[in-house]
């Protein structure tokens, strides 16, 4: 299939049903010289990257290239994908001759990583401070930091990948990343001059070494005669935002050779089955309404596929059609799991009279639309709730479409809480740099670490409001973030080291009253589908390390027990069975069910109707 130039979203359907050429398959023909060494798939959780660059991987490996693909995903599946037991080590795989595979678990990375940095200084300075330097550098963008060094590893020693033609990677470098890499110059500027000696790195000192390498990397990364940055997207509104601001993020970084994959395009040949219909007409309305961002480069479309994309039968079959459809039979022995509707859960948080209630999940799952809904159900009882988000692609106000009596509505904004902590830590600090460490110390700043202390503050406020009434929080701090807080005060530090200041009291009662099952619900919400829930299952074990243990699981926009007459969203209903079990069975101690909506649950009336949703 050629790169499609309209942006007619009818058009883009037709195309989808139509093509009998595999989707990427023209552009990516290792013979035709279009292919760049480095292919990075990049774009929000359960969009489809891993399923695509597992599919390209095996193209070009089955075109007679030799292939590398990578993963440095924390909630990575490609051993499940590619049906390998997957190490830190290229592993060949089986009946894909000249295909390689290697997992770069993230977690272990910044282990060493931190090892790396710390090793030489044992038995030179006292455990206190390296307790201190570990603890600081568990940080998120540690995590981040950590995950570029395999990935400058692989980019910037050239020796090490000589013997391949490609090195495919599921998941890119962030912009923040790459920022600061580019920096890499004024550290030694910045080390001089800053008192602490660290940033949100950690010991700058200990990366000199690595500048070389890591200064390679960043000009592989820029170099449209190398690398293409293939951004995935499903056919829907965040998916398709999210996928824009990272564009144009990385653009203005010099990543300049990009290319669009929407996966999961659908197309239903039953004009009468109202949930096909809606599916079809919401996707259509996302593309034609992303049109100038699907203009603005080549851009390649999928269609929805019937089954989970495993094993590499299940590969070719996502770009050379769906031959299974017809000869996998529905279980009709199948027993459904245990699940509640939402009222069951709202009336059990109902019966503790007041508290906090955090939805939380990776995006992209329903999280506002569930914090909506619950917040709504608990004011129609007549309690007084107060409904807010951190989240900034958050639309509370849109969602609700209304008021109600007792529900009242705020939006915590990371962009303006980070602005005015960042202001107040270069005041401290300004004086005393020149503009390179300036630049450097402004781009410590922007890094993830530094927004979750901003925001922590006005997070901390919210949650405190939980002792008079009800408090429903779309969007949770991190695992990460929670044990940070616990870490002997390792949060305190990093405060302190940034801005020199002290924490409210909200902050300090902040993890008390989240590990007090009475006074806080954790609500995981996931879809019925595998990178989701298991991307909720590892958010679930960072939460069980806080001491936190989350209330319930809600699966959102579940197919099952939908009456339709399209193939294809029949065998979507029989590929959900296998999470829905898993999610009830193994994960979780109480199980929300939340059906596919053929309109999009906006307003008072219809999050009241969602949450009266009665599992079949």
């Amino acid at each position: 299939m050629k790169a499609d130039k309209s942006t007619d979203a009818s058009s883009m359907d037709q195309e989808a049903k139509t093509s009998e050429t595999p989707v990427l398959l023209s552009h990516y023909q290792p013979d035709s010289g279009t292919a760049t060494r480095y292919l990075f798939f990049t774009g929000k959780g359960g969009v489809g990257k891993t399923s695509l660059s597992c599919a390209t991987a095996l193209r070009l490996a089955e075109a007679g290239k030799r292939v590398l693909l990578v993963s440095t995903d924390p909630a990575s599946n490609l051993d499940e994908v590619l049906e390998t037991k997957l190490t830190n080590h290229p592993t060949p795989i089986a009946g894909a001759s000249g295909l390689e595979a290697l997992n770069i678990n993230p977690v272990e990375a910044a282990a060493a990583y931190r090892e790396r940095l710390i090793g030489p200084m044992r038995g030179i300075l006292p455990e206190s401070a390296l307790r201190s330097m570990e603890e600081q550098l568990s940080g998120s963008c540690t995590m981040e930091i950590a995950a570029f060094d395999e990935f400058a590893g692989l980019i910037g020693d050239l020796d090490s990948v000589a013997m391949y033609d490609h090195i495919v990677f599921d998941t890119a470098p962030t912009g923040h990343t790459l920022r600061l890499m580019s920096l890499a110059k004024a550290w030694d500027q910045f080390l001089d001059h800053n008192q602490s000696g660290t940033s949100c790195l950690g010991p700058l000192a200990g990366l000199e070494k690595q500048r070389a390498m890591y200064e390679t990397a960043v000009a592989t990364l820029v170099n449209p005669l190398l690398t293409t940055l293939v951004l995935v997207s499903r056919p829907q509104r965040a998916s398709l935002r999210e996928a824009q601001r990272t564009s144009l993020e990385l653009r203005q970084l010099g990543v300049s050779r990009q290319e669009l994959v929407i996966n999961g395009v659908f197309h239903t040949d039953c004009p009468d089955d109202r949930v096909a219909q809606a599916m079809q007409d919401r996707g259509r309305k996302a593309l034609a309404d992303a049109g100038d961002f699907l203009a603005s480069m080549p851009r390649f479309f999928v269609p929805l596929r019937a089954v989970n994309i495993l094993g590499l039968a299940g590969l070719r079959h996502l770009f050379d059609g769906d031959a299974s459809v017809a000869t996998i039979e529905m279980d009709s022995r199948w027993q459904a799991p245990v699940m509640l509707c939402l009222n069951t859960v709202v009336d059990e948080l109902e019966r503790k009279g007041k508290g906090v209630i955090m939805t939380m999940g990776k995006g992209g799952v329903g999280k506002t639309t569930v914090a909506a809904a619950l917040a709504v159900a608990l004011a129609k009882r007549g309690h007084a709730v107060h409904l807010t988000t951190t989240d900034p692609a958050a639309h509370l106000a849109q969602t609700l479409d209304g008021s109600l009596p007792g529900l009242s509505l705020s939006r915590i904004d990371p962009v303006a809480e980070t602005a005015a902590y960042t202001a107040t830590v270069i005041a401290e600090q300004a004086a005393r740099l020149d503009d390179a460490a300036l630049s450097l110390l402004k781009e410590d700043l922007r890094s993830p670490c530094t927004e979750e202390i901003a925001v922590f503050r006005a997070f901390a406020r919210e949650v405190a409001r939980g002792e008079k009434g009800f408090v429903v929080l779309d969007t949770a701090p991190t695992g990460h973030t929670l044990l940070l807080l616990d870490a002997s005060e390792a949060y305190q530090r990093e405060s302190e080291r940034q801005a020199g200041t002290f924490q409210p009291e909200e902050v300090l009662h902040l993890l008390q009253r989240l590990r007090d099952p009475n006074f806080t619900s954790m609500i995981l919400v996931t879809l019925p589908e595998a990178t989701p829930v298991h991307e909720a299952a590892d958010l679930q074990e960072d939460l069980r390390r806080a001491q936190i243990e989350p209330f319930a699981w809600v699966m959102n926009q579940s197919l099952y027990g939908c009456d339709t007459c399209d193939p294809l969203l029949k065998m979507r209903q029989e590929s959900e069975r296998r999470y829905l079990k898993e999610v009830a069975e193994i994960h979780a101690q109480r199980v929300a069910w939340l059906p596919w909506q053929t309109q999009e649950p906006v307003g008072v009336a219809a999050l009241i109707a969602l949450s009266a949703s009665i599992p079949l």
